[in-house]
């Protein structure tokens, strides 16, 4: 495979597809730490420690906002929200949100003497697009380290040409020749199969892509919101204490 050309750096993005721009900046909280009685204490002593430690203990962390992309590979539209909307609310909010890629969308499959063949609607560049995306995520096990490999094909100028620079780039331990050998082998061919019955399961069915479920729910004006502002949606939505990153609106006008 070709290099990366003309790919740029990470941040900030020029999309190449849909004329857009994207940049985003990570950040941590602290942990908290509890508080520790001296030796030799009286059992009121006792009872203050633990009361003082139950005051300063946070709270149990709130569930995270859950996204889920039903998308193909070389659609122009899901390329967009991945790219400038999806990958740098990621980013800066990766502790609250998580999220769930499924390629493949407008696709059809038919049972061949055992064997699933597909048939995408960007044609063949995108079933393999959407094999290798798919391969790529069950080879690595690592959502952190798939999902820029992810973003680094859609945001190029060939998503199925730059699998090996891409690795190179976000993912220099993972072995490209095993990912390939999915992508044209019957485990790649099982995962994609599965891929279907995800997207066929939809309910209710997806009628376009990308198809965004939200907490997994699909509504117009969840999906409307998650493609407009994605970054505010999420922050709203999370209901445990809000990291940094939704407190600094600097961070999300990098996003507008």
């Amino acid at each position: 495979m070709g290099g990366l050309a003309g790919l740029p750096a990470l941040f900030p993005l020029n999309y190449n597809q849909a004329g857009l721009e994207a940049s985003a900046q990570a950040e941590q909280s602290p942990t908290a730490g509890t508080l520790r009685a001296p030796v030799g204490t009286s059992t009121l002593g006792s009872n203050v420690e633990t009361q003082c430690t139950n005051f300063y203990r946070r709270p149990p962390a709130a569930n995270p906002v859950s996204l889920s992309l039903y998308y193909e590979s070389l659609c122009p539209a899901c390329r967009g929200f991945l790219v400038t909307q999806l990958f740098p609310t990621w980013v800066m909010l990766n502790g609250i949100m998580n999220i769930t890629l499924v390629p493949y969308g407008n696709a059809q499959e038919k049972n061949v003497s055992g064997k699933w063949q597909f048939e995408c609607q960007h044609g063949e560049p995108e079933c393999r697009g959407n094999m290798i995306e798919t391969c790529l995520m069950h080879q690595l096990k690592d959502f952190d380290q798939a999902f820029p490999v992810i973003f680094c094909m859609e945001s190029a100028g060939s998503v199925v040409e730059n699998l090996e620079a891409c690795l190179k780039v976000y993912a220099p331990t993972a072995q490209l020749a095993e990912i390939q050998a999915c992508v044209t082998g019957e485990v790649g061919n099982k995962l994609m199969h599965r891929n279907a019955q995800l997207t066929d399961a939809l309910d209710p069915p997806h009628i376009y892509v990308p198809w965004i479920l939200v907490n997994g729910k699909h509504t117009d004006a969840l999906q409307e919101r998650a493609q407009s502002a994605l970054f505010r949606m999420v922050c709203e939505m999370y209901t445990g204490e809000k990291p940094d990153a939704c407190k600094d609106g600097g961070a999300e006008s990098q996003l507008l």
